[in-house]
């Protein structure tokens, strides 16, 4: 075989070759799980978010890098092994709060890719950036936070000031990655002992509330009971003021009629109160009206209707 054989053999081979390169780096498919970004000589294209079928230009003019679309999770301060096993790492959740307490929190940060071409070629490992902000939000909240506040209802306050946060600098790393939520799995003090002490504290602390609510309605009832004896009290000066008026306006008509009386009968009137003063003075005493002009003495007693009137004669023993 001679050289030229040879040469031209070897010619079609590579031919060939570039060939089937060429047609099999031309077709790409992109599924629905998928988003593609099209490179041509380092030049990032728009996303492909439609599934199918795709052309491009055969490699090395042109490449393709093929991003989910799904949700990530970014788990810090702890890691689940495949076998299920739960891995923390106490160094990386270990935080400061604002009163000076020492807090072990870790959460899950909902993430997704939503710019393909800033993700790829703004920053070279964008999930370890996300990781390092994710940090620096948590502690900066859990900084400015009390601890009964991270350990018990002040959770959900944190976990969306962390999603602020993050979001904000996620935005200024313009790393193509968008937040969505950020959850809180679990913050606990780092020894038992630690958190034993707390848990007294803030059962003490139940109790107290409970003792000052128990405190507040027994000052309503009292409260209430008092206003209700002021209002009794009230009605009844109100009634005794209106008897007294009442029987002081009795005793002002009595005054006068007797006075018209008086002024009419002055003689009759004067006798008839002294007899009804008598009676009023000495209750108990036998009262008569004697006449002594005739020989033969009558007295008339004034005792009340039920007791006979005697008749007393001349030298009886009353005279």
């Amino acid at each position: 075989m001679t050289s030229k054989r040879i040469l031209t053999i070897i010619g079609v081979s590579i031919v060939g070759l570039i060939a089937i390169v060429a047609l099999a780096t031309s077709w790409y498919t992109v599924d629905e799980s998928e988003q593609a970004v099209v490179i041509t000589f380092g030049d990032a294209g728009d996303p492909i978010t439609e599934p199918g079928l795709k052309f491009k230009m055969p490699w090395p003019i042109q490449k393709v890098e093929k991003l989910s679309k799904e949700t990530f999770s970014l788990q810090f301060g702890y890691q689940q092994t495949a076998d299920g096993e739960i891995v923390s790492y106490d160094n990386e959740t270990k935080m400061i709060t604002g009163d000076d307490n020492i807090v072990l929190a870790d959460l899950v940060v909902q993430w997704r890719i939503t710019s393909p071409r800033d993700y790829l070629f703004n920053s070279e490992d964008p999930r370890e950036l996300l990781h390092s902000a994710t940090s620096a939000s948590i502690r900066s909240v859990i900084g400015s936070s009390k601890i009964d506040d991270a350990l018990t209802s002040g959770k959900a306050e944190i976990e969306a000031a962390t999603r602020d946060l993050l979001a904000d600098l996620v935005t200024k790393y313009d790393i193509g990655i968008t937040v969505l939520s950020v959850n809180l799995q679990d913050v606990e003090l780092p020894n038992e002992e630690v958190r034993q002490a707390f848990t007294a504290v803030r059962d003490a602390e139940e109790q107290k509330n409970i003792k000052v609510n128990q405190a507040g309605r027994y000052e309503n009832q009292r409260f209430g009971e008092a206003n209700g004896e002021k209002d009794a009290i009230i009605s009844q000066a109100t009634g005794e003021k209106i008897a007294r008026v009442e029987q002081a306006r009795g005793d002002v008509a009595l005054f006068n009629e007797l006075y018209e009386e008086y002024r009419l009968n002055q003689e009759i009137t004067r006798d008839r109160l002294i007899l009804e003063t008598l009676e009023s003075v000495l209750p108990n005493a036998q009262l008569y009206i004697m006449n002594d002009d005739s020989g033969t003495m009558t007295y008339l007693p004034l005792a009340g209707p039920r007791q006979a009137a005697p008749v007393a004669t001349e030298g009886s023993d009353n005279e």
